[in-house]
């Protein structure tokens, strides 16, 4: 099974790391709110992905997708969360002017995990394709707890890419740019999750 282990933790890396609404998300959010003002959106994007793994690993997910209702619902209220998250980056002020607007928080880190169409791909994938141990409860168990921790490095190393940018945040005409390129940037995410 050490071969499976390894395959696992590659897959997550390349499937959570990969550019997304939330990696994007995070970025972005640290770029125009700072590192510690940001921390709450990406503990809630890791609780909301790991509620997908746990509906992925149960076979649920495609149950809830599949519902006429249901669906279609939890698809709108987060591309809605996304684009008020591309807006509040796109016209959050630069941070020498201190930012007063609403930080992104965690309940809405954590609907932009559950509601990402890329993340229940990649959890119906990471669930499924690999088997880390014999017992079933032990195998999502493990999967769950090596996911965690992936998440927690890439999530920590994109907010902290666009937190590298909060110095060149307080000019006001880059800032400017720099969050209106980020939006963009999520928007294009979220277009193409959907597509």
């Amino acid at each position: 099974m050490p071969e499976s282990l390894a395959g696992f933790v590659i897959a997550a890396f390349a499937l959570t790391g990969s550019p997304g609404p939330a990696t994007l998300g995070l970025s972005a959010a640290g770029a125009a709110f700072g590192l510690r003002r940001s921390l709450a959106l990406m503990i809630g994007i890791i609780v909301g992905v790991l509620i997908v793994f746990a509906a992925a690993a149960a076979g649920l997910t495609g149950l809830i997708l599949a519902q006429p209702l249901l669906g279609p619902i939890v698809k709108a209220l987060s591309v809605a969360y996304m684009l008020w998250l591309a807006w509040s980056i796109a016209s959050a002020p630069p941070l020498a002017e201190g930012v007063s607007g609403d930080s992104p928080s965690f309940w809405g880190g954590m609907f932009l995990g559950v509601g990402n169409p890329k993340a229940y791909a990649a959890m119906a994938a990471l669930s499924s394709g690999f088997v880390l141990a014999a017992d079933r409860t032990i195998d999502a168990a493990a999967k769950a707890a090596i996911l965690l921790a992936v998440m927690i490095v890439v999530d920590l190393a994109w907010l902290l890419a666009g937190s590298a940018l909060a110095r060149t945040m307080r000019n006001p005409s880059w800032s400017r740019a720099i969050n209106i390129v980020f939006a963009l940037a999520l928007l294009a995410s979220v277009a193409a999750g959907f597509l």
